[in-house]
């Protein structure tokens, strides 16, 4: 069977826990400030999968209005018991600076793709926790990363084991730091599996930037003492820097139904000599074999472009030209930021998408934007708008978007005499401030009534938007402003410290109302068409 070419989740889709029920996989990941929250896709064949469903999809679940970007919900954990799925999340309030405000909950459900319950608040000591069922006691185990903001000694203060009471939905017992981790430190991550009379804690470490990893140790107790494995990191691109997948961490294990074993893990894939991942933290997969009680990497520690799954990957799906228009609703592809209250910010009525200007691009409570993950590195984007704003504080339009303090935003505006215009909105790297780039790119007049398609192309780094006023009589697209940096749309750009932005670009339409009086813009479809250049044609396997 041919190989298959990692990534496997391509763009945004980080932190993957998998779980296989029957013969059905599925994988979790972070979904942050994006609303619904967790995405979980499902496959059969480890090779070709699809967006199943978004669990955390209402109020009583989540609402992140006031989560800075790359807050939110991160680093799920999914698991079933025999009886139910499981579902296991950090709603993160803060992240920048000594504290991490950091609360952890639990949901259920009978169905993966049915309606899950409401959460359960379990702890607020850590992040990226994990529940464990173990098979022989058949107790439940709440893991979860440490965090002291003293630093003493150490501020990723290792993993921490409580039981978990199903009955009660609480924590019971006491609660044990059973493992620090390398000397690589920052330990985060944990997931707990049962193998042979083994505890096996697989955890990550080095951050989530170039030295990430995935380590990992065993115990006869699930309290410890824990060894950890003779290479220490069973996966890692640290000391590779030409290797295909970078960042390789933040793993999980999964065995087939005819025991193979696989681990999944995020990774990133560069561009340009500025090592920059527009596409965000993706999931990747690796085969693994064991030896002597220890879980190893085929070809690894350097994790594998090609690798050998149950299926063969269709390459068309990934290829195709995407138009969306809204007569069946909102298509999954897409979300919002933060908020679940979503009948503020957008509707949908006569196959058109109207959003509700509120707050500026960039804003952390309510803004209304509406979005798609890049995942090709050249794609064109369109879409046709029907806006009348009255002054500048009114603007809607199409926009190439990370967070707050990187993104590109053509709108359709006013300047204050109410005369209809063009302007480019850019925000390039603008962390800690969140300025807008000036002077604004040259305004183009437009008459006062009518549609005007916007459209933009990246090609790899470069980014050019287009306009056609439509029912002028020359409906030919444009060019509108100089070409940017795409490139600017990346974690590496996103804002914070280095390595402090964990999300991806998106492509989308938004719409502002800086009056407070809700001004409304209507869309008639989103097109979205994957482009092949050579960095998706990049077919060299790690040496």
């Amino acid at each position: 069977m041919p190989l298959v070419k990692n990534p496997i989740l391509p763009g945004f889709n980080p932190d993957p826990s998998v779980l296989r029920v029957g013969q059905d996989y599925y994988i979790a990941t972070s979904t942050f400030e994006w609303y619904p929250g967790v995405q979980i896709h499902h496959s059969t064949d480890l090779a070709n999968w699809t967006l199943l469903t978004r669990p955390l999809n209402r109020k009583s679940q989540l609402d992140m209005r006031g989560d800075p970007d790359s807050c939110g919900v991160w680093a799920p954990c999914l698991s079933h018991d025999g009886d139910k799925f499981w579902l296991v999340y950090t709603d993160v309030k803060r992240k920048d600076g000594s504290f991490k405000d950091a609360h952890n909950y639990i949901v259920w459900a009978d169905k993966i793709d049915g309606e899950w319950s409401d959460p359960v608040y379990v702890n607020s000591s850590g992040f990226d926790p994990s529940l464990f069922h173990d098979p022989d006691s058949g107790k439940k185990f709440f893991v979860n990363m440490l965090w002291d903001h003293r630093r003493r000694p150490l501020l990723f203060a290792g993993i921490a084991v409580q039981e978990w009471d199903a009955k009660t939905k609480k924590l019971v017992g006491e609660r044990k730091n059973v493992y620090q981790g390398t000397e690589l430190a920052l330990a985060e991550a944990p997931h707990v599996y049962k193998r042979n009379g083994w505890y096996y804690l697989l955890i990550a470490e080095g951050g989530t930037g170039y030295e990430h990893a995935c380590t990992l140790a065993r115990s006869k107790d699930i309290w410890g003492p824990y060894e950890t494995h003779p290479e220490k990191h069973v996966l890692t691109s640290k000391d590779h820097p030409r290797a295909a997948l970078q960042r390789a961490g933040h793993g999980d294990i999964v065995e087939t139904e005819d025991g193979r074993t696989y681990l999944v893990h995020l990774t990133g894939r560069p561009t340009t000599q500025l090592r920059r991942c527009v596409l965000g933290r993706e999931t990747a997969i690796q085969e693994c074999c064991w030896k002597d009680d220890w879980l190893y990497v085929k070809n690894g520690p350097v994790p594998s472009l090609w690798v050998d799954l149950l299926g063969e990957r269709d390459e068309s799906k990934y290829w195709e030209e995407k138009r969306y228009t809204f007569k069946d609703g909102l298509h999954k592809d897409f979300q919002w930021l933060r908020t679940p209250e979503t009948e503020r910010i957008f509707h949908i009525k006569d196959g058109k998408l109207t959003l509700i200007g509120r707050e500026a691009i960039g804003s952390w409570f309510e803004q209304a934007l509406v979005a798609r993950r890049q995942e090709h590195f050249s794609y064109d984007a369109e879409t046709v708008i029907d806006f009348s704003p009255t002054d500048e504080r009114q603007f809607a339009g199409l926009t190439a978007y990370y967070c707050r303090y990187n993104f590109f935003y053509l709108t359709v505006t006013a300047h204050s005499d109410g005369q209809r215009e063009l302007l480019i909105m850019s925000s390039e790297a603008s962390w800690p401030i969140g300025n807008l780039n000036t002077p604004y790119v040259p305004y183009v007049q437009i008459p006062n009534e009518g549609k005007v398609k916007l459209a933009l192309t990246i090609r790899g780094n470069q980014l050019q938007f287009y306009h056609a006023v439509l029912g002028s009589g020359d409906e030919e697209l444009k060019k509108i402003g100089p070409v940017f940096d795409a490139s600017i749309v990346s974690d590496e750009c996103g804002g914070h410290q280095q390595h402090g932005s964990f999300t991806g670009a998106f492509v989308g339409v938004a719409a502002s109302d800086l009056n407070g009086l809700a001004a409304e813009a209507k869309f008639d479809y989103l097109l979205y068409k994957p482009v092949k250049n050579q960095q998706d044609a990049y077919v060299r396997d790690n040496e």
